[in-house]
């Protein structure tokens, strides 16, 4: 039971794959995977309370990597519901994009429950390498071929970090003799006086700084946002996101609380530079992914405020915020994918007279824009809150200030899509069709963000608690 989700998971890779040997067999590779999905978040609720190690140690099964596990499954349901039309993939390539897209899941499942190097670091590629393919599968119906530039840019820049993140794991094995986190935290605080001993752990965060898009890690973003397909774009903005803080806190543990000023200050100019770089570059934006884009570099900072705390309350917020965030996201996506008539990008003005031509996605749009704008009563503002809180009680004062600067700044851009969405006329643009499980999803997804928003403190005391098992 200890191993169900993952096992599941890899048995549904293997119906899918063969699957993908026939031809025309798309619809049944969606309802697979739309199964596994549902039963993977089941089964995440079922083995939630359980604990024990597996493989030699190298595995964990807790409440830490359980919730973290519950998070993807409920995004992965949420992105194949709303993306099941798959507009802008060719018919042919279906059922290999929904085994990439499972196997991509796989890797995040056992990158969450990693807590020895080697294995973190091969579940780190499954994820990615699935992604990399993914991304240009895009079809050629615009003729540009964005779609290969962004998967090119997307593997270069992969490489080279995690080419850096090996290089950081080396020095860290190297200093220490081992690979296993349980080990590694008590000799890593012994060394924590040692600079060798901070660029091991500054090297070894870049590969996930990568996947959360922190900058100077940033610059696939925009371009593989703007290339892929639209649902594909919905599962890169989100789900992957939840595997890298969950590595990014086991990574943080290992900085000694009382001397880990270099990373921290390390930490806090990456935050400010992700903020403001995001920000602004997202003000000019005409296109919505790309703005997201854009967005979700200046998220990433406001996720390490509670990473360089470097206490249990600064990680719990953390997970509760990219929690949160995965939410926003995918109720944007959601639009964009149903917006989108044949699989094209969506541009701001495409959104006009939303309101108009699908009430429900307007109204879903404005919450999600609302939310990652961090206004209340929505998860975004506690979010940013609490995160700017934990931060103030630190010390870190000019930080809040900026980051306080930033959600300003935030707001206008977010504000101005809602505006195109609600206060003008539609002109010649035909209604949106919205079918009963994406409005399922859709209400859902408002619900979620609606309710973390309003009660936080039952979430963070569940975070805690996980992040305590961490300690």
């Amino acid at each position: 039971m200890l191993f169900a989700p993952e096992l599941l998971l890899l048995i549904g890779s293997l119906v899918l794959f063969g699957v993908c040997l026939g031809q025309g067999n798309g619809k049944l590779a969606k309802n697979i995977s739309l199964a596994l999905a549902v039963a993977l978040g089941v089964l995440s609720v079922v083995t939630l309370q359980s604990k024990g190690n597996m493989f030699f140690d190298a595995y964990r099964i807790d409440l830490f990597s359980q919730i973290f596990k519950l998070g993807i499954s409920l995004g992965l349901v949420a992105v194949l519901v709303f993306g099941s039309e798959l507009k802008g993939l060719n018919k042919e390539m279906r059922p290999e994009y929904y085994l990439f897209m499972i196997l991509s899941t796989l890797g995040l499942v056992f990158l969450v429950s990693s807590v020895e190097l080697i294995t973190m670091f091969v579940a780190l590629e499954l994820s990615s390498y699935s992604l990399y393919l993914m991304v240009p599968m895009r079809d050629d119906h615009s003729g540009l071929r964005v779609q290969m530039e962004a998967a090119i840019k997307y593997v270069l820049f992969g490489v080279l970090s995690t080419g850096t993140m090996l290089y950081g794991m080396s020095f860290i094995f190297g200093m220490t003799g081992t690979t296993y986190f349980d080990q590694l935290v008590p000799k890593m605080h012994m060394l924590s006086g040692s600079p060798t001993a901070m660029l091991a752990i500054a090297l070894f965060m870049s590969g996930l700084f990568y996947k959360l898009a922190v900058f100077p890690f940033h610059f696939w973003v925009p371009d593989v946002y703007q290339g892929a397909s639209n649902a594909t774009t919905a599962f890169i903005a989100s789900i992957p996101k939840l595997g890298a803080v969950a590595i990014l806190v086991r990574i943080t543990t290992l900085v000694a609380p009382d001397a880990g000023e270099s990373v921290v200050n390390m930490l806090m100019v990456l935050a400010v530079c992700s903020m403001f770089y995001g920000n602004l570059s997202a003000l000019v934006q005409t296109d919505v992914k790309r703005m997201l884009g854009f967005s979700g570099i200046s998220h990433a900072g406001f996720v390490l405020l509670g990473l360089l705390t470097l206490k249990e309350t600064g990680f719990a917020t953390s997970m509760y915020y990219i929690a949160g965030y995965l939410f926003m996201n995918l109720a944007c996506f959601l639009v964009i994918c149903k917006v989108s008539e044949n699989g094209e990008n969506v541009k701001i003005a495409d959104l006009s007279g939303l309101y108009k031509r699908a009430p429900l996605l307007a109204f879903t749009l404005l919450v999600g824009m609302m939310a990652l704008a961090g206004i209340p009563p929505f998860v975004g503002f506690m979010g940013k809150f609490m995160l700017l809180t934990g931060a103030l009680n630190e010390g870190h004062l000019s930080l809040v200030i900026l980051a306080a600067l930033n959600t300003a700044i935030a707001i206008y851009y977010y504000l101005s899509v809602v505006r195109v969405a609600f206060c003008s006329d539609p002109e010649e643009r035909p209604d949106v069709q919205v079918d009963i499980m994406t409005r399922l999803v859709s209400i859902s997804l408002i619900a979620v963000i609606i309710f973390m928003g309003v009660a936080p403190k039952q979430l963070l005391a569940i975070a805690s608690s996980a992040v305590r098992s961490l300690l």
